[in-house]
């Protein structure tokens, strides 16, 4: 059998038997935060019952390391959206420690690429359309400074609420210990409606 139809044929058995009455709740969440962090696979549980938070209790975005890279990306549009729309009042980034992204590195990315049927010659029109690749698919070298990167991207993005808290911390993916990196309640601006 497929993953795709285990996957499936389990779904069939969650609604037949109701399953997903146990998770139900609204799309606001209630400790009104949002959190970045990595879509690291130690991370799915682990994360939640660390900080004691439940279905319901906080919107999740996760990408590769937990990065901001763009200010106008999806991952920015995904946080203000949150706070705006659906309620969030503090920020959290959230990275780990033996990240993947920590030991990525752009060529052997590239390399890879290659060997599973991408073109030299779409590299190279990527290349020449201003992107970096190189740039772009570089990790990084230290988490916490990954982590403050990120923090300081959204603080001071010119939309976000200058009210809004934005906390930076590291966790440990084996026992789930938190460490701060940026207390975001040291760094609220004053509302400025100018």
């Amino acid at each position: 059998m497929s993953l795709l139809n285990e996957i499936l044929k389990y779904n069939q058995t969650f609604i037949e038997e109701k399953m997903y009455e146990a998770y139900a709740t609204t799309k606001f969440p209630d400790k009104k935060l949002v959190i970045l962090t990595c879509m690291d696979t130690r991370l799915v549980e682990l994360l939640h019952k660390a900080m004691n938070m439940k279905n319901g209790d906080v919107k999740v975005v996760k990408n590769a390391g937990a990065i901001l890279t763009h200010p106008f990306g999806s991952i920015m549009r995904s946080l203000l959206i949150a706070v705006y729309e659906l309620k969030a009042d503090e920020v959290y980034v959230i990275g780990h420690h033996d990240c993947g992204m920590s030991a990525i590195e752009s060529d052997q990315v590239l390399e890879k690429m290659k060997l599973r049927g991408i073109k030299q010659d779409t590299l190279d029109i990527i290349q020449n359309a201003g992107i970096n690749l190189d740039e772009w698919l570089t990790g990084f070298d230290s988490v916490e400074q990954s982590v403050e990167h990120s923090v300081n991207m959204i603080r001071n993005h010119p939309l976000m609420a200058g009210e809004i808290p934005v906390h930076g911390l590291v966790i440990d993916p084996v026992t789930g210990k938190l460490d701060l990196v940026v207390n975001g309640y040291e760094n609220v601006k004053a509302n400025d409606q100018t």
